[in-house]
Order: structure tokens, then C-alpha cells, then sequence
């Protein structure tokens, strides 16, 4: 059985209502880079990998040029230079990583004609190469991306490595917990074939607990994969199952609820190239909640129609719904070099004019958001081919009444990121959610923390956390417009395992019964969402019965207090 405890914040309230609207501003807030030229473009990281609270940029170079640190000083960026000396190949994904939770950001390199690099970070900027001792090191093998997840749930965390080869494939590492990884691709049932991956993604996209992997694939060579994870350290093939073995020339995977159903939904960007049986244009995939997706990219008009790379969900206007922001080629034959896609609600998204992304003539690959100056509207960093970086700064906060939260997560018994946490957060209007993951989109790394728009509401009735461990965080009454940080356990007084409590029927009518075994209960209080308290009943027994009758239909909060615990369950009154 679950249990929690709870805070109750309370704090000023902020009201500030929306038109989109963006600005290129690189050059203006210190950001002179770029990827400079090569194979499909370079990585770029829009992420605190200083943990001091502002978001940092850090940008993948060309073949003989040393990756660029941006450091964020409250709004505007400066070039920083940590002691790292050997990243002189052809960068792909840059992604920050505590792989070893120390609490130090370390970095990974994916290299596309050069050994990819793990760097650990000893602190001040002092970097150490771990690789070949940490057991990761390939040679002369194209690795492009690495996206990271707990697929043991065991709080380390692991890294698929994607290689855009028919000779290599794609690598599971599982860490060990020591500094060291250990290849389980074979034991896991990870195909030893070459598929030509871009990039992958981890998502529990059944909410069984344990992380799935969903693979991009490019030149239709093999169909894009998806794979359950068996929660026993191995994974099926469920591509077919699922309907999400799509024939394409898939480049990136963004993950995100764009319905606000609780079920997170995929999106795979593609070139224009018209295959026999293939998809044409980008695909949305809407989570069934049943195990199943379904493509609703026509519907919702959000296919693009040109060559596209690097995509990510956003909610630019902190509306409560998910945007999309698509980075692509500029040519005759592809006549969009990037596309906004607002989310219009009733499963339509549409391209609005003067939103500022019409002035973008790049040729473009990566992307990622973050927040420049931590006004709770996110932005976007772009790699641009032989070009200056794009910064698209969200200037919608100055149009709009719309609220925010933003919420950063520190694992405990889970993994220090807290990759592959869900995040709700509930208002009058209904919930919203967030999945935590690390280098799921093409060549990119967002903000390590999760943006949350909430429209008009101007309470936070909780903010829940499902974390990979078990455990659930829960905090009720969050006021808006404000940065939290949540420590896995901080509202916990009592270990799942070590729960001697149960409690039922739940959902009630009437008649709540609950048991202790071998512990006293000496009063059991029941709140309402808004953390006001209904009533307490005061006993001292480890078996008894609560009369339920008089209390209104809906979601409340059971405490049980003992001697030396306190647990609490959510219970619904019917």
C-alpha cells in the first residue's frame, strides 16, 4: 500500500491573459555558436548543468571544434570553459546525467566519427573522462543518441545508446550502481541488428510501473520499434500490438499529453519522401490508455509536410495544453524551416501567423526548452547548420493573464533525475501532467524542470508524484506562478514497505474499515483536496470501523496517526 504525508503551502498569489508570441534573441543575451557543418546537424542541451537554478545551453560542434558551455548568470550567457579536452569529434546528443548521484551534473557525448565520451564531474568545472572505466566506450560506431531511464527501477540510472548503423545496433547499458555500466542488450532482448536509430525514448506508456522504450528509425529500412519492458530485466517487441511499428524516415521522438488524458502521447518527426507504404509527414500518436496508440497527425493537422528534425512540446502561452514547436530544412523542395502548432483544444492544432517563428529562413536540426530568465514561460534553443544558434524567447507572459508552475525533482530511492517520474498537477479546470525524461528528442536535452501552464486557475489544489520507487509525494494547496523542488520522500513519514496499514472498501459508500495489525491507532483525520480538515476521530485500537455517511461525494485524504508513524491514503467518497 502507498502511503504519504502531505504539506500545505501557502503563498501569494500572482495573476497575470494569451497571444503567442516569440523573438529571436541569441546574439542579445550572450549566445554567439554554432554547430558549424557535418553529418544532420549537432546536439544541443537547454539544461542547469550548474545546479545554481538558471538553465544553461551547452552546444555539440563540428568535426576538430570543441564543444561550447554557456553558463546562464540570471538572464543573459556567458562562455564557460570546463577542463574538457578530448571532445574534438563530431558531436551528436550532449546530455547531462547524475549517473552516479553524487549530485554532480555529468555529461555524455554521443560521437558520430569519434568515440562517444562520458565525462564525470568532479566539481568546479573539473571534468574527468570515465568512459572506457565505466565500460561504455565504442569505437568507430555512429552513435547519435542516448537517452536515459531506470528500466530496473533499481535508482541508478541506465542509457540506450542509438546508432544510426546497419552494422552496429543499438546498445542497453545497465549501471551497476559503481561507476560502471554493463552491456544487457542481448539478455534484454534488444534486436543485435543494425536499424539506422536516431534517437529513442523511454516512456511507460502501459503505466505499469516500469519503462518502456520506444526507437525512431530512419530510410524505412526497418519499422520504428516499441518495446515493453517485462519488468523482469528483459523487454518484448510489442511494436505490432501497440500500432506503433510505423514505416518512416523517423528522426526524432517527443513525449508529452497533448489531451490531458494522463497517457503519455508520441510524436515522430519525418521527411517528406513518399515511400510505397510508408508514412508521409510527421505522426502524431495518441495513447489509447489500453496499450495502444492511434495516429491522429491528419486530424489534427500537425504532419508538416516538409523534412523535418528536431520536435518538442511546449505550452507556449501557458494555456494548460501542450504546443508543438517542429525544427526543419529550408529549401525549394521543403518550404518550411520550422513550424509553431498551437494547440486549439478538441484534438486540432493549427500554424498561427505573427507569432515570430516566420521570420526563422535556417536550415535547422536540434532543439530543446528551458527558461531564460525564470518567468515560467518556456523557451526555445535551436542548432542551425553553419549558423548562429537560435534563442526563441517566450514573450507571451507580456499578453497574457495565464498562469504557471514549475516543478523540479531530486530522487531519493528513485534515480537522482528522477527520469521516469509522472508529475500531476491538479486545479479547478482538471489535471495536468508531465513525464520526466533525458534525451528522448533529436539530439536535444530539455530543462531538467517540468513547466506546467494552468490558464486562468489561480489555486493549485496538489501536486503529485508518482515516482519509479513506489513512492508518491503529495502537496496540497500550491499556490501559482513559482519554482518547487520536491525531494523524493519529503512528505513521507513512513516507508511503502513498511506499512502494516489497510484500509477498505476504496472507493466507499459508507462503512470505511481499516487495520493495523500490530500498531494503535490513535485518531484518523479526513481532508478535502483543498487541505481543509472535515473532522478527527480520536480511538486506540489497530481495528476498527469509520461512519462515512455524512460526508459529501469526492477525493479526500485519509490520516492515520500511531504512537511514532503517520500514513495517509487518498480515498474516494461515493
Amino acid at each position: 500500500m502507498k502511503s504519504f504525508n502531505f504539506v500545505i503551502f501557502v503563498f501569494f498569489v500572482i495573476q497575470v491573459n494569451t497571444q503567442v508570441l516569440f523573438k529571436e534573441e541569441a546574439i542579445s543575451h550572450g549566445l554567439f555558436g554554432t554547430f558549424g557543418t557535418g553529418f544532420v546537424g549537432g546536439g544541443i542541451s537547454f539544461y542547469d548543468f550548474d545546479s545554481d537554478g538558471w538553465d544553461d545551453i551547452t552546444l555539440g560542434t563540428q568535426n576538430g571544434e570543441h564543444i561550447l558551455f554557456y553558463k546562464n548568470t540570471g538572464g543573459s550567457f556567458v562562455q564557460v570553459y570546463p577542463n574538457i579536452s578530448d571532445d574534438v569529434g563530431e558531436n551528436k546528443q550532449v546530455v547531462w546525467i547524475d549517473y552516479n548521484n553524487d549530485g554532480l551534473k555529468d555529461l555524455y557525448v554521443a560521437g558520430y566519427n569519434y568515440p562517444n565520451q562520458l565525462y564525470r564531474n568532479e566539481g568546479d568545472y573539473d571534468f574527468t573522462n570515465v568512459t572506457e572505466e565505466a565500460g561504455l566506450l565504442l569505437i568507430n560506431q555512429p552513435n547519435f543518441g542516448a537517452t536515459w531511464g531506470d528500466y530496473d527501477n533499481d535508482g541508478h540510472v541506465d542509457v540506450f545508446l542509438t546508432m544510426r548503423s546497419l552494422e552496429f545496433p543499438n546498445r542497453l547499458f545497465r549501471n551497476n550502481g559503481d561507476g560502471t555500466f554493463t552491456d544487457k542488450s542481448s539478455f534484454a532482448g534488444i534486436s543485435d541488428e543494425g536499424h539506422l536509430s536516431f534517437c529513442a525514448s523511454f516512456i511507460d506508456y502501459d503505466k505499469d510501473g516500469y519503462q518502456d522504450i520506444y526507437i525512431a528509425n530512419d530510410r524505412i529500412v526497418t519499422k520504428n520499434i516499441m518495446y515493453h519492458n517485462n519488468g523482469d530485466g528483459t523487454f518484448s517487441d510489442a511494436s505490432d500490438v501497440t500500432s506503433t511499428a510505423l514505416s518512416m524516415d523517423a528522426m526524432s521522438t517527443a513525449i508529452g499529453d497533448y489531451n490531458n488524458d494522463g497517457w503519455m502521447d508520441i510524436y515522430i518527426t519525418n521527411t517528406n519522401y513518399v515511400y510505397p507504404n510508408g508514412e508521409t509527414g510527421n505522426v502524431l500518436l495518441k495513447n489509447n490508455g489500453n496499450g495502444t496508440f492511434a495516429n491522429v497527425s491528419e486530424e489534427t493537422e500537425t504532419t508538416f509536410d516538409s523534412v523535418a528534425w528536431g520536435a518538442v512540446f511546449l505550452d507556449a502561452e501557458n494555456d494548460r495544453d501542450l504546443d508543438l514547436y517542429v525544427s526543419g530544412m529550408l529549401s525549394d523542395a521543403y518550404p518550411l524551416p520550422s513550424a509553431f502548432y498551437e494547440n486549439m483544444g478538441q484534438n486540432t492544432y493549427l500554424i498561427p501567423d505573427d507569432v515570430g517563428f516566420e521570420l526563422d529562413m535556417k536550415e535547422s536540426y536540434s532543439n530543446a526548452i528551458g527558461d531564460v530568465d525564470n518567468d515560467g514561460f518556456p523557451d526555445i534553443v535551436v542548432s542551425n547548420e553553419d549558423d548562429n544558434m537560435f534563442l526563441w524567447k517566450n514573450l507571451s507572459g507580456f499578453s497574457t493573464t495565464h498562469n504557471w508552475l514549475k516543478v523540479s525533482l531530486e530522487g531519493v530511492q528513485s534515480n537522482r533525475d528522477a527520469l521516469g517520474s509522472l508529475i500531476e498537477v491538479n486545479t479547478n479546470l482538471g489535471s495536468v501532467y508531465r513525464y520526466v525524461t533525458s534525451g528522448e528528442g533529436y539530439l536535444g536535452q530539455n530543462s531538467s524542470s517540468e513547466f506546467f501552464g494552468l490558464g486562468d486557475d489561480t489555486h493549485i489544489n496538489y501536486v503529485k508524484i508518482d515516482w519509479l520507487s513506489g513512492i508518491d509525494d503529495l502537496l496540497l494547496n500550491v499556490d501559482v506562478n513559482q519554482h518547487i523542488k520536491i525531494v523524493e520522500g519529503s512528505t513521507l513519514s513512513v516507508a511503502n514497505e513498511e506499512s502494516f496499514l489497510t484500509v477498505y472498501p476504496n472507493p466507499v459508500v459508507d462503512i470505511l474499515t481499516f487495520n493495523n495489525k500490530n500498531k494503535n491507532i490513535k485518531s484518523i483525520k479526513l481532508y478535502n483536496i483543498l487541505g481543509n480538515e472535515i473532522f478527527t476521530s480520536k480511538t486506540n485500537t489497530t481495528f476498527g470501523k469509520l461512519n462515512l455517511s455524512h460526508v459529501r461525494a469526492g477525493l479526500y485524504f485519509v490520516v492515520f496517526e500511531s504512537v511514532d508513524t503517520r500514513e495517509i491514503i487518498s480515498l474516494i467518497k461515493k
